[in-house]
């Protein structure tokens, strides 16, 4: 069976007949396997993620995207001619993913990730079109440019793209497995992993030195993914990324926070045979290792760390952080845990986290806030204990940080 048609078979069961539909006439100018692949290309690319309000019509936009030069509203991308992209064309659509122009010449912000999806194939493209056109047009008036002056004037990006983008198709490796080469086209190209997971420049550009090394977006770090033995996935086998791309758990972590919501609507709705490529084609990017000192165990802050973990956290975590499988994440000998940047872990602590839900795992474990129970130093303290416990080592954590990200939690920024 050809890749094509596996994914028309798992698709069939749930692209349903109401959304084909809705414009009938584009699902009859393609095949129906590629509709269906149109539809895995959305999977793929986790359009729905921001492009899907909680709550609100599929693809009808509204999702808020914080960015350090202000605010976009991700646009309405369903075929409604007024308020959605019913007035586009095949053309404008394939500019706007391989080269940031969309209709009308209107340049866009990589907060829409076109320096990734440039890597897509036409076919890809074309069929994603195709699926677009198929859903039911959903009215819905999205002012997507929120940006203060000057980055709210758009030309501004002819210059921005002459600095930072290339655009162009993804081109195998002819020395590598056709394994690979499918990680390797998800990853760069439609699942844009690097959008997130690559630190970026003063300009908002993914430092191509740094591929997939990590990176904070709205007070979130989006940890390191190449195979890094402390702070990546070098302690995780194929078969433990698969896992936690498909149920959003495995031996070592427990998504959360924005992963939790790739995990539900996009990675784990993906083929196995996918959810491997990617897996195989991480494994084999090389990463640094963390070369961090442990902190003595009989410094204050580690002291202070350690009867604090003793009374709120061992009962899930456990007295040696080996956690419990699906349940609560390990801590000891955690990827996440050893991390240089700590924002995440601050808040976890301090918010809460909802864990991931999928068909393969529909349990969603929780971690409650703690921001009531303690305060910056404890916090501070507590952290920088089970990052230096049970073979663990990273910086320890500053109060300061505790209480700016507290502030800025509050204040909903």
């Amino acid at each position: 069976m050809s890749h094509l048609s596996r994914l028309a078979a798992a698709a069939a069961l749930t692209l349903s007949a109401v959304t084909l539909s809705a414009h009938p006439s584009a699902a009859d100018e393609l095949p129906f396997d590629r509709i269906v692949n149109g539809r895995y290309q959305a999977v793929l690319g986790d359009c729905a993620g921001c492009h899907t309000l909680p709550g609100g019509a599929s693809f009808a936009g509204g999702v808020a995207l914080p960015t350090p030069f202000g605010t976009l509203v991700a646009p309405n991308i369903t075929p409604d001619a007024e308020t959605g992209i019913g007035h586009w064309s095949e053309t404008d659509f394939r500019n706007a993913m391989k080269k940031g122009i969309g209709h009308d010449g209107v340049r866009l912000y990589p907060a829409m990730p076109y320096p990734a999806y440039t890597r897509m194939s036409d076919r890809d493209v074309a069929d994603l079109w195709a699926y677009l056109r198929t859903l039911q047009p959903v009215r819905n008036d999205i002012t997507s440019n929120q940006l203060p002056f000057p980055f709210n004037i758009r030309a501004v990006m002819i210059g921005w793209n002459w600095l930072n983008f290339t655009p162009g198709a993804f081109k195998a490796d002819p020395n590598r497995s056709a394994e690979w080469n499918r990680g390797a086209y998800i990853v760069q190209g439609a699942g844009h992993c690097a959008t997130c997971h690559s630190p970026k420049t003063a300009l908002g550009a993914d430092k191509t030195n740094a591929f997939l090394g990590g990176a904070v977006l709205q007070n979130w770090l989006a940890p390191t993914i190449t195979n890094a033995r402390r702070e990546g996935l070098g302690a995780w086998s194929i078969d433990d990324v698969t896992a936690y791309l498909k149920t959003g758990a495995n031996r070592f972590d427990i998504a959360s926070g924005p992963m939790a919501e790739v995990v539900t609507n996009s990675t784990s709705q993906m083929t196995d045979a996918d959810r491997r490529a990617i897996a195989v084609y991480l494994k084999d990017l090389p990463g640094e290792a963390n070369k961090a000192t442990p902190v003595a165990v009989n410094d204050p802050g580690m002291k202070a760390g350690a009867a604090v973990y003793a009374d709120n956290c061992s009962a899930c975590h456990g007295l040696k952080g080996e956690g419990q499988p699906k349940l609560f994440p390990q801590l000891a000998d955690s990827a996440l845990i050893q991390q240089a940047d700590a924002t995440s872990l601050i808040r976890v602590v301090l918010a809460g986290s909802q864990a991931a839900g999928t068909q393969a795992a529909p349990t969603t474990p929780a971690m409650p806030s703690l921001a009531w129970r303690l305060n910056d130093a404890q916090v501070a303290d507590v952290l920088t204990y089970v990052r230096n416990m049970w073979g663990n080592a990273a910086p320890a954590v500053a109060s300061d940080m505790v209480g700016k990200l507290r502030k800025s939690l509050k204040s909903g920024s």
